[in-house]
Parts: C-alpha cells; structure tokens; sequence
C-alpha cells in the first residue's frame, strides 16, 4: 500500500497530507519501552520482602506492649532500607535514560517533492528517506535508488562485516529481500541511497525481536530466595519462642498475660531487624564499587546473583573482539610481512623476517600499499607529516569509513604511505565502485607523466582469474600455474587463521583505453580480522580458573568465531562448534545434550540464542548473556544476568538487562563476577554476625528465665545494643577486602543454602556461647557484688564486648579469631571503635547511666569480665581448626590449556 501511493507521487514521496493520516493510522515510530513503574510503586515494592514483612508486624507488636522506641527504632530502620533500595533503582532508571541513543533523531525525508528533516518519531510507511554514510536507518525500509550502499547490521544480525544492499524498484509488490532493505538502527556506512518506509515502530525487524521480551517473566535472584527463605525460618523460630516462653513461665505459675508478653518482647529481640538495611547497604556499596570499574548495575540483587554464575555467553564483535578490523599479513610473491598493532592504534610497524620493513627498498610492499590507499574511500582524521612519532604513542586514529577500508589505511599508515603522500605521485580520477557480482572495486588513477593505471582490489579468487601477471620487485613477470598455486595456497593458509583476504593488483592503461578489469597484473593479499581485546585473554583464563564455562554466541561465520574463540582459549579440542543450521536440525533432547559440550554457536539467529540460554538453565546453569544488539534483547532478558553494552548497545537491550558495561568490555564482566562473589562471602559474613549476636540476647534472656534469675538485660539495653553493635559492625563487614582465592573456587550452586558448609551450625554455637558467657557474668556478679544494676551492667558490657570480638572471627570462615588479619579492613575498626565508644558512653557519662540503668564498672569488674569473654573466642577457634574442611577449589588439570 505504501508503494502504490509512493508510485503515484512518482519520487515525490507522500504529501503532508497523506503521512498525516498515515501517522494516525500507524502511530509514532517509536519502539514500546519495557514497563516502567512509577517512582512511587517502585517504593513501594521496597515492602515486598518477607523480612520487611515480619519487622512490620514486630512493630505492631512493639506498639501493642508499650515500645514505643523500640517500634520507632524498627520503622525508621525499615524506611532506610526502603529508602536505600529506591533511590539505587530510582538512579539506575536515570542513568539509563541518559544512555539512550538508539533511534536515529532526525530522518531527511522527501515529503511534498521536496527534500526536508524531520523527528524520525514522525515517519510513517510509504515516506520517501535520504540516507548516505554515516547515518543510523530510522525504519525498515526497501531502497530504490543506490550508489555503492553498504550497511551495518552488526546489531540486528551479529554479523560483524557490512552488508552490500542493492536497489528494488518493484512498487507494487515489494520483495522485501535482505540485501535490497535497510533496517531500523542499523548504520549506513558506505555509499547513499534513497528508500521507502515499508514499516515503523514495533513493525519493524527490531521492533518484533522487541516484542519477544513480554513474554519473559523476570525470576527471583539466588540471594532473595535465600533471604525469602531464611525469613521463613526465622518467622517460625520467633513463634516458637514465643509458644515455649510462655508455657514455660506459665508452668512456673507466672501470670499468663505477662508470660505472653515476655514471649513476643524475646520474639521481637531474636529478628535480626538491621539485615535487610545491611544487605541493601552492603549492594549498594558494591554497586558504587562496581561503577567505578565501569559496570552499571540496573538491578541491586543482581549484584549477588553475578557471583555464582556458572556460564557466561558472550557476543563475539566488540566485547571479545576490538570491533575494529585489522590487517595482520601482507604477502607477495617475494616475501610474507606480519604487521604489529591493533585496531585504531597508531603503534604498529610492518615486519619481515624479525626486521622492521623499509617500504623503499621493497618495491612490491610499496606497490600494494600505494593501491590500498588510493583504492579507497575511507578516510584517516589528524594524519601527520611525521607519522614515526606517533608509532610509540597509545593514541588511536579516527577514522571514518567502512571498516575494512579504514584497516587497509591504518595498514599503510604503519610504513609511512598515506593518501596524502600516495596523492604526491597519483591523481585519482575515475571510480568503479564495488558490486556483489564483481566482487572487486577499481579506480583509475594518473601519474604526473601523464600515464594512467588501472588499481584494483577484491577477492583473491576473482583477481587471480583477471590477472596473467604477477609483480616481481620492480619487474611483471607471466603468472605461471606454480605462481598462481602459491598464491592459492597463501590464500587458504590465511583463511584458515580466519583472515578475512584482499587480493591487490593494476594495469596500465593506453592513451583513450576504457577502464577493464581485465589482463591485470598481481601485486599481493593482505590478510585482516577483527581481532581480540588484549584484557579478553586473562579475562577467558580467570573464569577457567573459575569454574565458569565461557561460550561464544555470534551471527559471525563459523570460520572465524572458531579462530577467535580458540585464540582466546574459549574453544579447545574437545569443544564442539555448532551453527544455527545444525541447532535447526536438533530436537530439544539432542539440543540439550549437545549444549553443555559446545563452547562456540555460531550464525544464530534470535531465538537461537533463547533457546541456548534456556537449555543452559535448564541444566542448572546460572547464565550471563551478554548482547549489544537488539538481537540479543529476547535472550539478556532470559538469562539470568541479563549483560547489555553501553556504548554500542541499543535501548531494548539495555531495557532487557540486569548490568550494563560501560564500556562493552567483557574483562568488565568478569571483574563484576568476581565483585559479586566477594559480596556474596561478605554476605554470608554479616549474616553470621548479626544472627550469632541475637541468639546469644535471647539465649541470655532465654537462658536467665529458665534458671530463675531477675530480667538479664532490660528492654533499652537491648535496643542500644542493637543500635550500636549490631549495624556499623554487619555493614564494615560488607566491605571485606577480597580473598585471595575468590576465584580459584567454583560457582556455587543455585539451590545451595546461604548457610552451607555449615555455618548455621557455626552461628548457633557461637551464639549459645555469647549468650551463655552473658549469663555466667551476670551470675558472678550477682554471687560476687549482690548489685543488680551492676550485675545487669556487667552483662550488658559483656554481650557487646563479646560481639565486637566476634565480628573478627566472622572476617573467615575457615580461621578462628588468631587466624585472620585483623587491620585489613579499616572501616572495620573505626565501626568498632564506634560501637565501643557508645559502651563506654552508655556506662560512663552519667546523664546516660540513668537512661540504660547502668553504673560505672571498676578495673576488677573488667578484669573478672576479661575471664569470660576470652573463653568463647578460644574455643571457637578451636573447634575451627579442629573441622576445617578443603574448599572446592579447581584442580590444575581443570583449567590447564588443551592442545
């Protein structure tokens, strides 16, 4: 419909008219975002957390018993939480919003037969568009007219080279064939075009891989199960108490309401109320660590989840690769040049035989390099005279061009040939440009004599077939079966590297002789690939050690992700490769057990890649997928650390996605791996101290009832203690520097308890032990002194005491109190040094002795206190050691390199 309108407008496109009731029709051509809540459900989705729930109802309960501090106290600390929570999320959606640069803002379109720019927002099937190099497609749309078009299509297909577009001028029925479309997003970089809008907005290739995300629902992260489930436990623990106390003290003949009242003040006294602050805190902190080694994290759980990932599946161009190509060999009939340096680098010199070659002395590298610049439309920014200068410079050229094109220049460059210095000797002046039926492109140039040469490059099979000559030096020489053979050879050995080749050659052309591409004569090959990041090496070899499958998902051919992959050492020799053709062909029985074995999937499309990430999970994988593309949207969404690239990446991706790397690095990736797995031991850290340090209050009250004794500790004490000992301390904890071996471990499992490896056993015994040295304090003291208020001071000096020696046994979980380091984590100590600041406050300063009933304790009072408390430290320690078990490292044998 819309070609017939254009049709009968001629070129004219459509009159302002007819786009205005097509934009009524159509709607904008904008993609649907993915469902935003507004800043106040999104707070109010801070409440959601079973933890938060039951310190809600604590609060309640606090009310009803006549706390009114202690239910405060609970509000303000859930409200921080909550408060925490959103604006980390609040902040993210901003900073997201400030990455958005996908859709191209202006469109040049033809509107009423005249050219005119308009907000891509407002076009609508049928416009007439303009595009030429450099511009980014604003809607799928068939060309019609084109002059050496090229495009990118890198995001929508994976497929890192451009694609060569050709003109449709069927109006009536549009064949709508890949090679005569542009699509929305994608980037023109090579030649102009004019085409007609087939489809807007969601219509669009983009939008409909867009649209494959609503059907995805998001999971609950590793941590909030866990958390989710402890909550449970701890729910179950208080009405527990609550139920024992108040049978107990009504066995005993207590009043039935006081003992019912009793129950819930322990009940409400055992909820660790500071964890969900103090797990919101602690992500929070790790995300603002995280930023700055450029990893945005969108969603604050994901923090944690990144750290028992098992399988990463990243894209291929520009996060494994530099996303730049660059030529790696030269060859000639004479000789074979290696060049050094990477993409866009200024560094790099050409190398023959282990010696710096001198372009001069070597007539026929100078040949090939003079026509890779001339034959060219590509263009270097900022060139100088002296380019030897900055070969030790880090600094990288701007260029602007199509990809391969640029790399021949950077090539040429590295030896001092430039267009600048070829233009001294050549005058270009006639084009042929590149077509897929010739595969090759030509221009003609003219010397100062007057003489003109044809120069060409393209596919080495079709140059040799137009060449019978070969340079020799400074000589032509026939091209002999033997030349041609070693030629062909050359060809093969740099295909199999996955080079991409160029073949170079020219002729001479008579006085008034037509440009033919014909009896030409062979100069070289020039082999180049995108090659991979320098960080990507390590980054491949950390995971290994690890435990963490890397796989390489890509659009690419097969060919070239194996070479990369195996570079890398993401592929190895018992690692199957598998293309889109061959998943195709798979059932999903065959395809799961093919999965787990292939480390490189390579032309696959969309749901190619759902499909993989879906049989990974399946397995019990926890899976990053990495994307940049709107092509990888579907799949990020799935996995469950969505990874999405900030410079390269488009909106629906980033909208997908969990973590966003700034700069689309995958060495960023792991780095936030291991940053997640550091917070997941920090974690399990706080955990240990928060709940360790209230079961020993309830034991110390619990504990007190059942042997008769006066109230241990009163209901302020408790309250300051877990004011003061309680937080600063868990939250320093949080902030534990990494182990050393935080990555020689595997991945934990996904259904693995937060209290594996015995570390409930761990807190319950350090927590009866805290509690017990409380009550045999209090004990002594009221034999020794027959003093109330000093026997309940001395008990609330010794549970603080004792947990403030605690929260450095919980720095390890495999070395006791004389085991670890103890000044390596100065936000430890200073929250330490806070906590025992409150103490002394609390028993010193007389104005607060009447407010926590506390008097001063004298040197022997410490002294017999000191007694005590060392006793619990000692035997932990012991016990430690005594059950230390090995941690599940990763042998030698894992993650040595296959041959």
């Amino acid at each position: 419909m819309a070609r017939r309108e254009a049709k009968g407008g001629g070129y004219g496109g459509l009159t302002t008219q007819q786009a205005s009731k097509r934009l009524f029709e159509f709607g904008e051509n904008v993609l649907e975002s993915g469902k935003r809540h507004s800043a106040m459900k999104m707070f109010l989705g801070q409440f959601k957390d079973l933890m938060v729930i039951i310190l809600l109802i604590a609060t309640v309960l606090s009310v009803f018993m006549g706390e009114a501090v202690e239910a405060l106290t609970i509000v303000l600390i859930v409200l921080v939480n909550a408060i925490l929570g959103f604006l980390q999320e609040y902040r993210t959606e901003k900073t997201l919003d400030a990455l958005k640069e996908m859709a191209a803002p202006h469109a040049k379109v033809i509107r009423d037969g005249k050219k005119t720019e308009l907000p891509a927002i407002e076009l609508v099937p049928g416009d007439l568009i303009l595009l030429e190099a450099g511009d980014r497609v604003p809607a799928d749309a068939q060309v019609i007219e084109q002059s050496a078009l090229q495009a990118d299509e890198a995001m929508l297909s994976g497929e890192s080279l451009p694609v060569e577009k050709k003109a449709d001028q069927n109006f009536e029925h549009p064949s709508r064939e890949h090679d005569t479309m542009v699509f929305m997003g994608t980037n023109i970089v090579k030649g102009r075009c004019k085409a007609i809008v087939l489809d807007t907005g969601m219509r669009t290739e983009m939008g409909k891989i867009a649209g494959l995300l609503t059907g995805i629902e998001e999971e609950p992260t590793p941590l909030q199960q866990k958390l989710d489930g402890m909550s449970k436990y701890l729910a179950f623990g208080c009405l527990a108490i609550c139920a024992i106390v108040a049978v107990t003290g009504i066995l005993r003949g207590e009043p039935i309401f006081d003992m019912i009242l009793t129950g819930i003040s322990l009940a409400v006294a055992a909820i660790p109320e500071g964890l969900p602050a103090v797990v919101t805190i602690a992500l929070a902190l790790a995300v603002k660590r995280m930023l700055g080694r450029n990893a945005l994290i969108r969603k604050l759980h994901a923090v944690e989840t990144m750290g028992c990932a098992g399988v990463i599946c990243s894209d291929k161009t520009g996060t494994l690769t530099e996303n730049r190509m660059t030529v790696k060999e030269l060859y000639t009939a004479q000789r074979q040049v290696n060049i050094t340096g990477n993409g866009a680098e200024k560094a790099g010199e050409l190398i023959c035989k282990g010696s710096s070659v001198g372009v001069a002395a070597q007539p026929d590298i100078r040949l090939l390099l003079d026509i890779a610049v001339m034959c060219n439309n590509a263009s270097l920014e900022q060139e100088s005279e002296d380019l030897f200068a900055l070969h030790k410079s880090k600094a990288q050229w701007k260029v602007a061009g199509e990809p391969t094109e640029a790399a021949l220049l950077i090539m040429a460059a590295k030896a001092n040939v430039t267009q600048k210095s070829a233009a001294v000797s050549y005058t270009r002046v006639e084009e042929l440009p590149f077509d897929s039926s010739r595969k090759c492109m030509s221009v003609v140039v003219q010397d100062r004599g007057g003489s003109r040469y044809l120069l060409t490059k393209g596919a080495p099979d079709i140059i040799l077939e137009k060449c019978s000559q070969y340079q020799d030096d400074r000589e032509q020489k026939p091209l002999l079966s033997t030349v041609r053979s070693s030629v062909e050879d050359a060809n093969e050995r740099m295909a199999k590297k996955a080079l991409r080749v160029l073949a170079f050659a020219y002729r001479e052309l008579g006085p008034g002789e037509e440009p033919r591409e014909e009896g030409l004569t062979f100069v070289g090959l020039a082999g180049m690939i995108d090659p991979p990041r320098k960080e990507a090496y390590e980054a491949v070899r950390k995971c290994r050690r690890a435990g963490i499958r890397t796989v390489m998902i890509t659009g690419d051919h097969k060919l070239t992700a194996s070479a990369i992959a195996s570079e890398l050492g993401i592929l190895r020799h018992n690692d199957q490769v598998l293309t889109g053709k061959e998943i195709d062909r798979m059932s999903d029985g065959e395809f799961e057990a093919a999965v787990g074995k292939t480390a490189v999937f390579a032309r696959v499309s969309p749901e190619h890649k759902l499909r993989i990430v879906r049989a990974l999970k399946k397995q019990g994988n926890i899976v990053a997928m990495t994307g940049d593309g709107v092509n990888d949207a579907p799949a990020v969404k799935e996995a469950d650390i969505g990874v999405a690239m900030g410079e390269g990446g488009t909106d629906v991706t980033k909208e997908a996605s969990s973590v966003i790397l700034l700069d689309d690095n995958f060495a960023t990736l792991v780095a936030a791996i291991e940053e997640g797995r550091v917070i997941y031991r920090n974690i399990r850290k706080f955990i240990r101290y928060l709940l360790s340090c209230n079961i020993g209050e309830v034991i110390t009250m619990f504990a007190g009832m059942l042997m008769g004794m006066p109230v241990i500790l009163l209901p302020i004490q408790i309250l300051l203690i877990n004011l003061a000992t309680d937080g600063l301390p868990a939250i320093a904890l949080g902030l534990e520097p990494a182990d050393k071996d935080v990555m020689d471990v595997k991945p934990r499992s996904k259904n693995e308890s937060i209290f594996s490896g015995g570390l409930l056993s761990t807190i319950l015994f350090r927590g009866c032990l805290i509690g017990l040295t409380t009550v045999a304090v209090f004990s002594n003291f009221m034999r020794e002194f027959g003093d109330l208020d000093l026997a309940r001071t001395g008990a609330f000096a010794t549970l603080v005491i004792t947990q403030l020696i605690h929260v450095f046994e919980c720095k390890s979980e495999e070395h006791g109190l004389f085991g670890i380091n103890p000044l390596n984590n100065k936000k430890l100590i200073l929250a330490v040094l806070v906590s025992a600041g409150v103490l002394w406050a609390a028993i010193y300063l007389p104005f607060l002795n009447g407010i926590f009933r506390t008097v001063p304790l004298g040197w022997h009072h410490l002294a017999t206190m000191a007694v005590y408390i060392m006793f619990a430290p000692i035997l932990s320690s012991i016990l430690i050691l005594s059950k230390r078990r090995p941690k599940n490292f990763i042998t030698q044998e894992e993650t040595a390199a296959e041959p």
